[in-house]
Order: structure tokens, then C-alpha cells, then sequence
């Protein structure tokens, strides 16, 4: 389990270290094999329900240790930001990054303007001058030698890094499929890793209660959830947040038997599912406007029934991944289909 230190200083005994590290046999051997019980020591059973509580969870392969609470933290995408403030933890971000927009606000966020260190993916010097103790990452490929910098190396820092259970994407982690149970399941685990259980708990039963409160559209409508591109659409696949979403409201997704998160698409694909609702995602870079543009101006979808209907749902770019938004836009989307009159 990694003990917190500042970084920059981190650094310097990682050199020493590499120059001269003790054997590993010797190091144990130097451990005495028990330890004197003193005073202090707490009580049996305090001690049996310390030892029956996890020390470390797996993050996409990674042991994490719990019950740290960092102080200091860096958040990189929207998903992993919002999540810690509607835990509380404002006053704990030193930095955020690579953000899809403008944070959704929550209850912990009030008043309170989070630091931007990027708009893009930060680069490790820029994470680390910041002397965090933990950096909350949206995506894997956050935690690379291109960004924040890669897990081990930041951890043998002092570092503590934690990815978005949801973003994993080994097979042996990525959630197949990704559905609402997990996703407070993270919310709990998050909780656990930042010092935050109880809000955590709460969180995650005012979710569910929100969730619950929703009435899906019933109609058996088709859908598109439409990401990106214009020769080659990005749309939701099976098994991601998209996915999820979608099925709460009640639309069946026309690629909903494709086995990924996302996946390139052929327009003529489309055309020939013909979907009664487009989901458009709606991005500063790439609008739901532009979108719009592209479904008009393409043969191949002019004639789509929901083009001709204008039978488009809107949804921000930031629920494209699963996290505290998602039981919103799963609200926003019936609340937009409550509009719609699907014509035969």
C-alpha cells in the first residue's frame, strides 16, 4: 500500500533507491517475525472487523488501497470530476483537466470553482507540480507516458491512481454489460478509495430512488445513439454507458448486438434499421446542430423517417460515460421522447 508523499520529493528517493535498493530477501529478513502487543493496541474485536475490511480493491487490474482519503486530488475527464463533487470533495480537487464541458452541478459543488489545469490531456509535469496524492481518471489511456503519466511510475510517487470502473478495458475488467447495479456499485467503491463511504452510500440510494422514479417510454421505439462522424458514424454500442442509458429510457438500440462500448458504423447500416429516434450527442467541438447537418445533407440518411420527423434526442457529450449524470440524462431523454409523435 503506497504511502502519500509529495512528489517532487518522491522523486529523488525513487533515484537514490534505484542506486542502491537493499535485496528483498534481506529486507524481510530484517522485519521481526512478531510484534509486542503494547497498550495501545486496540481491542480484539476492533481489530477483527479492521482485518475483515478490504485493504486494496482492483482498478482495472490495479490494487488500490482504501481508506487513504487524499487530500490532494486531480481529476481528468467529466466523469471522474462530477463524481467527486457530488461526493463532497470540492475542497480536495487541486486540479481538473480534459473536462467534456461544463461540470453538471451537484450538491457539493456550490459556490465552488474547480481549477482547471488543461483542457486537454494534462502531461505528467503539469499533473505533478500540483503535488497530488491521487489522480481520479476517466479514461485508462489518461494514465499513460503521453498523459498523467503511467500507474507504476506515479505510484512508486506516492501517487495513488484510480480509473473509472466503468472505463476498464481489458476484458477481464470491462463491465459486459455496463448496467445501473454497477454503476452505484462504483459510486460506493469510489467512495471507499476517497474517504467519502458515507456519502457514497447516500449517493448512490439517491440515484437509485431517482432511477426508480422514471417511467420509460413504452412505445418500443428504435434508436441511434449518434457520437461522431460524417462519412463514418461513432455510435453507441451494447454494452457501454450508451447502452445503459437508452434501454432505462426505453429505446432499443439498433446496434444493441454489438459487444463494445462504441462502434464505427456504416451509414447504409442505418438507413436500412430506419431508427425512430436519433440520440444526438452534443458536444462544443461537434454539436447536435452539426449533427443535424450531416443527417440532412447525407442521401443515405435524408430519408431516414426520424430525419424527415426531426425525431432527434439531445444529450450532453459528459453522459456519454457512466457516472452521476446518467440517471439525469436517463430523465432527459424520456422528458424529450414525451415530445415526440413517431409517425408509421
Amino acid at each position: 500500500m503506497p504511502t502519500f508523499r509529495t512528489p517532487l520529493a518522491a522523486a529523488s528517493a525513487l533515484i537514490l533507491a534505484a542506486c542502491a535498493a537493499p535485496d528483498a530477501a534481506t529486507t524481510d529478513a530484517a522485519a521481526p517475525a512478531t510484534a509486542t502487543p503494547s497498550v495501545s493496541d486496540p481491542a480484539p474485536e476492533v481489530a477483527a472487523t479492521a482485518a475483515s475490511a478490504p485493504a486494496t480493491v482492483d482498478n482495472c487490474g490495479t490494487e488500490v488501497p482504501v481508506g487513504e482519503s487524499p487530500e490532494r486530488i486531480v481529476a481528468i475527464k467529466s466523469s471522474a470530476a462530477e463524481l467527486l463533487l457530488a461526493l463532497g470533495l470540492e475542497d480536495r480537487i487541486v486540479g481538473a483537466a480534459f473536462l467534456d464541458g461544463p461540470l453538471a452541478p451537484r450538491a457539493g459543488d456550490a459556490g465552488h470553482e474547480v481549477p482547471i489545469v488543461s483542457d486537454g490531456l494534462p502531461g505528467q509535469e503539469a499533473v505533478l507540480s500540483l503535488e497530488p496524492d491521487a489522480i481520479f481518471a476517466g479514461w485508462e489511456s489518461n494514465l499513460s507516458v503521453d498523459g498523467a503519466g503511467e500507474r507504476p511510475q506515479l505510484e512508486g510517487l506516492g501517487i495513488l491512481t484510480y480509473v473509472a470502473p466503468s472505463a476498464c478495458k481489458d476484458a477481464e475488467h470491462q463491465p459486459h454489460p455496463m448496467t445501473f447495479p454497477l454503476l452505484m456499485d462504483h459510486v460506493r467503491e469510489a467512495g471507499l478509495v476517497f474517504g467519502a463511504e458515507t456519502e457514497a452510500q447516500e449517493l448512490a440510494v439517491d440515484l437509485e430512488d431517482q432511477l426508480a422514479a422514471i417511467a420509460p417510454d413504452a412505445r418500443g421505439l428504435s434508436a441511434l445513439w449518434y457520437s461522431s462522424g460524417s462519412d463514418t458514424p461513432y455510435v453507441g454500442a451494447g454494452i457501454g454507458a450508451p447502452q445503459m442509458v437508452m434501454e432505462a429510457a426505453g429505446l432499443a438500440n439498433i446496434v444493441g448486438d454489438v459487444e463494445d462500448t462504441w462502434t464505427s458504423a456504416s451509414w447504409e447500416a442505418v438507413a436500412a434499421e430506419d431508427p425512430d429516434v436519433i440520440v444526438l450527442v452534443d458536444a462544443a467541438w461537434n454539436t447536435a446542430d452539426d449533427k443535424i447537418a450531416v443527417l440532412e445533407d447525407n442521401p443515405a440518411t435524408a430519408q431516414l423517417s426520424a430525419v424527415q420527423q426531426s425525431n432527434y434526442v439531445v444529450v450532453p457529450f459528459a453522459a456519454s460515460e457512466a457516472g452521476v449524470r446518467s440517471v439525469d440524462a436517463v430523465a432527459s431523454i424520456v422528458d424529450q421522447l414525451g415530445a415526440i409523435e413517431v409517425e408509421d
